[in-house]
C-alpha cells in the first residue's frame, strides 16, 4: 500500500461505471478477516486464508502490488549476503522458496545465472568478521575470492534439495574475459552461481490474488479502496475513484502495508514505531551494446562503497540498480539524478570500454524497502527478515489488530503461511490445506520441457496460431487459455502502437484484472511502462479500449490519460507529450 503512486484523485470525476466489487462489499460488510495492504505479502496471506475457506477481505488503497512490491529488483533469491549478517533461518528459508518458486510459478520464476566480477584475493577476511560480529560496516572493503568462495560453498549447502539450481563455479582471469570480453581487464577471478529471475513481478502477483478470489465468494479484493481509521462498525475504507465511504467489520485486521505500517496503525488510533525502510532506485536502458556485455548474465558485485549492485538484462534491456538510502516515508520515493550517476559510475566500473548516457534511459523506478526500524544499524545490515507484532484493542473489544513487520519478495508464501496460522488461531480455525507445492496462478500445468512445450503450443494454436500461442504461453503461462478461448473465433486487432497487443487482449485484461484506472494497466498488467513501448498515440489507443470496456466518458479518458503521463513524469523519469484523446 502506497501513499504516493496514484494518479490525483478528482471525486467530481467524469463518468464511469460501478465497480461490482465495491457494491459486493457494501451489501455484505462483514468478514472474520480484512487486510490493509495489497502488495506481495497482503495477497499472499489472503490467498492461504481463502484457501482455507475463511470470509476474507482484502483492501488497497491504490493498485494491488503498486507500493514497495513494484519497485523490486526482479530476483527471487537466497539472500546470499544475508550469511554476512548471521541470517543463516533467512537464508535457508529463502533457498527452499526460490527452489519453491521455480516449481511452483515456472512461467515467472526461471533460474538465473548470476556472475560475480572479483578484483582481489584475500580482501575483507579480517573486516567480515568483525561486520557479522557487530552489524557496522565500517570502512567500505571489497570482498575478496577467497571470502567470496567461503559464502558460496555455504550458500551451496543450503541449496541441496534435488538440484533446483546448478552449484557456483570460479574462474580465472583468462576465461572470465573469454566469457565476457568487455568485462574489467583488472578482473582476476569471477564466481558464477544461480539464483532466480522473476521478470514480471506484478504479474506473478495477479496470479497470487486471482488464486485467492478463484477460492469462493467468501474471498473478497478491492483495489483503490483506502483504510482511512476505525468507524462505528469496523474499519472505515473509502472509495478512491467516487469518495464514498463506508466501514468493513472484521474480527482481526491484519496491516500488511509494508513500510507504511506506522502510518497505517496511526490512521487505526494505534501509534507504533516499526518500520524503518531505505529506498532502492534502479533505471533501465536501452542500450544493445551492454545488453550484449552481460552475456545474457546478471553482473551481482560489490562497488567501492560498500553497497551491492547489478547489471541485469531483463526484457530486452538492461536494469541497473540498486541503491539503499534512508527515506522518508511521507515523502515519494524517486530516483534521483545523484543516483544515475551512481549508476553510471558502476557500469563504468564493470564495462569501462561502454558508454551510458540519460538518453538511453527508458524508465526508472523507485521504492521503500519495508524493513523494520533500524537506529543506527547500517541500511545494508538491517534485517530482510519479518515478524508479526498483535496488538489488542480495549477501545475495539473482539477485533485484534496484527502488524506484518518486514518480509520480501522471495518468501512471500512461507511468511503467508505463517500470518495465516496466527489468524487461524484467533478466528479459531484450522488450516484445511497447506500452500506448500501448490501451483500458482499460470503455473498450473505450465509446460516445463521443450517436448511439453510444443505439445501446448500446438494444442492451443488452431484458433490463433502456434507463433501467438506461444507468446501468450509466455505472457500469462496457463492462464493463457481463457484469453485463447475468447479470441479464437475471430481475426485479433494488433494495437497500431505496439503490434506485440491486440485489442482484444487489452479488453480482456481491463474485464477480468481488476484495472480500474490506466495506470493500472500501463504500469502493472503490461510491461509497456517499463520497456520504454509508450507513446502518445499508444496511450489515446489504450485509453479507447479500456474506456470502452469500463464505461469511460471522453472527459474520464482524457483525464486518465493525463493522470498517466503525471506518473511516467514525476515517477519515472519518462516525459511524454500529451496524448489527444478526444
Amino acid at each position: 500500500m502506497s501513499p504516493t503512486t496514484s494518479p490525483t484523485t478528482n471525486h467530481s470525476t467524469p463518468a464511469r461505471r460501478p465497480r461490482a466489487e465495491i457494491a459486493e462489499l457494501r451489501a455484505r460488510p462483514t468478514a472474520e478477516v480484512v487486510i490493509i495492504g495489497g502488495g506481495i505479502n497482503g495477497l499472499a496471506t489472503f490467498r492461504d486464508l481463502a484457501l482455507q475457506g475463511v470470509d476474507v477481505v482484502l483492501v488497497e488503497r491504490d493498485d494491488f502490488v503498486s507500493g514497495a512490491s513494484s519497485a523490486s529488483s526482479h530476483m527471487i533469491h537466497g539472500g546470499i549476503r544475508y550469511l554476512e549478517n548471521g541470517e543463516f533461518r533467512l537464508v535457508q528459508e529463502s533457498v527452499q522458496e526460490r527452489n519453491s518458486l521455480l516449481r511452483i510459478a515456472p512461467h515467472y520464476v526461471k533460474p538465473l545465472r548470476t556472475t560475480v566480477p572479483i578484483f582481489s584475493t584475500f580482501s575483507g577476511i579480517l573486516s567480515a568478521p568483525l561486520r557479522f560480529l557487530t552489524h557496522r560496516q565500517g570502512r567500505p572493503t571489497e570482498r575478496g575470492a577467497a571470502l567470496i568462495k567461503a559464502g558460496l560453498t555455504v550458500y551451496d549447502a543450503f541449496s541441496r534439495d534435488g538440484g533446483s539450481v546448478p552449484r557456483h563455479r570460479f574462474v580465472g582471469r583468462t576465461r572470465s574475459l573469454a566469457e565476457l570480453p568487455a568485462l574489467n581487464p583488472g578482473v582476476k577471478y569471477t564466481a558464477t552461481y544461480y539464483d532466480a529471475s522473476m521478470h514480471d513481478p506484478e504479474r506473478l502477483a495477479l496470479d497470487v490474488l486471482h488464486d485467492g478470489l478463484a477460492a469462493g465468494p467468501h474471498a473478497r479484493a478491492a483495489n483503490h479502496l483506502e483504510a482511512i481509521g476505525f468507524g462505528a462498525n469496523g474499519v472505515r475504507v473509502r472509495d478512491g475513484i467516487t469518495g464514498a465511504e463506508f466501514d468493513l467489520a472484521a474480527d482481526v485486521v491484519v496491516n500488511a502495508s509494508g513500510p507504511w505500517t506506522d502510518l497505517t496503525n496511526a490512521q487505526l488510533g494505534r501509534d507504533t514505531a516499526f518500520m524503518g525502510g531505505t529506498k532502492g532506485s534502479h533505471i533501465v536502458l536501452d542500450h544493445p551494446e551492454l545488453l550484449e556485455a552481460t552475456g545474457g548474465r546478471e553482473i551481482f558485485f560489490e562497488h567501492e562503497d560498500g553497497r551491492i549492485v547489478l547489471i541485469y538484462p531483463l526484457k530486452g534491456r538492461v536494469m541497473v540498480g540498486t541503491t539503499d538510502l534512508e527515506h522518508d516515508l511521507r515523502e515519494p520515493a524517486v530516483c534521483t539524478e545523484e543516483e544515475v550517476d551512481y549508476f553510471f559510475d558502476l557500469v563504468a566500473h564493470v564495462f569501462p570500454g561502454i558508454a551510458v548516457d540519460r538518453s538511453q534511459i527508458v524508465y526508472r523506478f523507485s521504492g521503500v524497502r519495508p524493513l523494520p526500524r533500524h537506529d543506527d544499524t547500517q541500511p545494508g545490515f538491517v534485517s530482510r527478515d519479518y515478524r508479526i507484532e498483535r496488538t489488542d484493542a480495549d477501545d475495539r473489544p473482539g477485533t485484534t489488530l496484527l502488524s506484518l513487520v518486514g518480509g520480501k519478495w522471495t518468501t512471500f508464501r512461507a511468511l503467508a503461511e505463517h500470518l495465516s496460522d496466527e489468524v487461524l488461531e484467533l478466528i479459531g480455525r484450522r488450516r484445511a490445506r497447506s500452500t506448500k507445492g501448490l501451483p500458482i496462478g499460470g503455473g498450473a500445468g505450465y509446460p516445463t520441457t521443450d517436448d511439453a512445450r510444443l505439445v501446448w503450443v500446438v494444442g492451443h494454436g488452431d484458433g490463433v496460431g502456434r507463433d501467438r500461442a506461444e507468446q501468450l504461453l509466455e505472457r500469462y503461462g496457463t492462464r493463457a487459455e481463457a484469453l485463447i478461448r475468447e479470441v479464437e473465433g475471430g481475426p485479433e486487432t494488433p494495437l497500431a502502437g505496439h503490434e506485440a497487443y491486440s485489442r482484444e487482449e487489452i479488453a480482456w485484461i481491463a474485464r477480468n484484472e481488476r484495472v480500474v484506472r490506466l495506470a493500472d494497466l500501463v504500469f502493472r498488467r503490461t510491461s509497456l511502462a517499463f520497456t520504454g513501448a509508450l507513446t502518445p498515440l499508444l496511450l489515446d489507443e489504450l485509453a479507447e479500449v479500456v474506456g470502452d470496456e469500463l464505461g469511460w466518458d471522453a472527459p474520464a479518458r482524457r483525464a486518465e490519460v493525463d493522470a498517466t503521463c503525471r506518473v511516467l513524469a514525476e515517477r519515472h523519469g519518462v516525459v511524454l507529450e500529451q496524448a489527444a484523446t478526444a
